[in-house]
């Protein structure tokens, strides 16, 4: 018959016409499909009874029901093997007992859903690192964007655009670190400098008296680690910055400290400035102490009042640890103009510095801020996934 007559009287053509050259039964010859022999009629449902009641079956029929897997072979070990449990209380239920159905003969050892298994302890991010990023996250939830600033600064950025003294103590070498090697870098732009300058011998345009003193560029281009993370707000406030605006960074910051349970030599903290008419002190305030109960969970905050040489007002956040007792948690203020001026702002600047890794400290339920950054793998396998 010709292939195009086949096509329209065979349902399924495709597939019939594979099966029955598999099987020999066709040939293709010059466009025409050929029998070559016909197949023997199957009752497969016959033959699977006759299989289930244990008759004999013949080889033909018995690969045509292994092929289309109706059957499967059962080596004569398998019962065997099963056999050997029945009656019997079993943990686990074998491959044999499964196969051969005898899993209806043995008895199961009822199983403690309450036992302990095994502990696993997945990969996870380290918990302070952790705790930054969601830091990090909450602060440009709230519409912060964040700042950038290198972590080898001149002393020009670090102290002296921030109105400190260059014989101010906080510059002392008993209080920040400086680099050996190479001793300067480069100051910013001469209009900048010579602005900043103003400002601390007579105050500039700032209707202040400044520091009066003769104000040397030299030491302005002595370069030291980052000593804390205000340098960052002084760099985008001569940066440029949107009124109102909101920024923040989490830098890590470096100082001769005495190494105990709140103090280290390197640290992190998270630095913000808010730039807005409509801002005041008391809304700082309140901001400040959201921070110490949500992001660190402390129930008790304090506020006292503060000096820094760069804010006027200024005020410290305390917050109780339930093992050390009160720590300061952050500084804040509004920047003075001797500052803000001189960076080409004119709107008044709320600052804010938290010392992060007291916040962690809390948070995760530490008493010794070395502990953050431990190597005690027990104690990092504990911490949970998500805090």
């Amino acid at each position: 018959m010709a292939m195009s007559e086949v096509r329209k009287k065979t349902p399924d053509f495709s597939i019939a016409l594979s099966w029955a050259k598999k099987h020999g039964w066709v040939a293709i010859d010059k466009g025409k499909l050929v029998v070559v022999k016909k197949p023997g009629k199957i009752d497969e449902r016959d033959a699977l009874k006759g299989v289930e009641s244990g008759q004999a079956v013949g080889d033909k029929v018995l690969r045509i029901l292994l092929g289309r897997n109706l059957v499967f072979k059962e080596r004569e070990d398998s019962r065997k093997k099963a056999m050997k449990f029945i009656g019997k209380e079993v943990t686990t239920l074998s491959p044999e007992l499964i196969k051969t159905g005898m899993w209806k003969k043995v008895k199961l050892k009822p199983y403690n859903v309450g036992a302990r298994g095994e502990k696993k302890y997945p990969g996870k991010r380290q918990p302070y690192n952790r705790f930054l990023m969601q830091v990090r996250e909450k602060l440009v939830q709230l519409g912060f964007a964040e700042m950038s600033g290198p972590i080898i600064e001149t002393e020009f950025w670090n102290f002296d655009a921030l109105f400190q003294a260059q014989n101010h103590p906080s510059r002392d070498w008993t209080q920040t670190y400086t680099l050996k090697k190479p001793r300067t870098g480069s100051l910013p732009p001469k209009n900048v400098v010579e602005k900043v300058k103003a400002a601390h011998e007579n105050g500039g345009r700032t209707g202040s008296t400044g520091w009066g003193y003769k104000w040397d560029p030299a030491k302005a281009a002595q370069l030291m680690p980052r000593a804390h993370g205000t340098a960052c707000s002084a760099r985008q406030l001569s940066k440029g910055v949107n009124v109102p605006g909101k920024y923040f960074a989490i830098k890590r910051c470096f100082r001769p400290d005495v190494i105990d349970a709140t103090h280290g030599v390197e640290f992190n903290q998270c630095e913000g400035i808010i730039i807005d008419e409509s801002m005041t002190f008391d809304k700082m305030l309140g901001m400040l102490k959201l921070f110490a109960t949500e992001l660190a969970g402390a129930e008790d905050v304090r506020f006292y009042p503060d000096y820094y040489p760069f804010t006027e007002p200024s005020v410290q956040l305390s917050a109780k640890h339930p093992e050390l007792g009160w720590i300061e948690f952050a500084g804040a203020g509004i920047f003075r103009p001797e500052m803000t001026e001189p960076l080409g702002v004119k709107q008044p600047v709320l600052a804010w510095g938290l010392g992060i890794d007291r916040l962690a400290m809390c948070k995760l339920g530490i008493s010794d801020i070395r502990h953050l950054f431990s190597q005690d793998i027990d104690w990092l396998r504990r911490q949970k996934v998500t805090v």
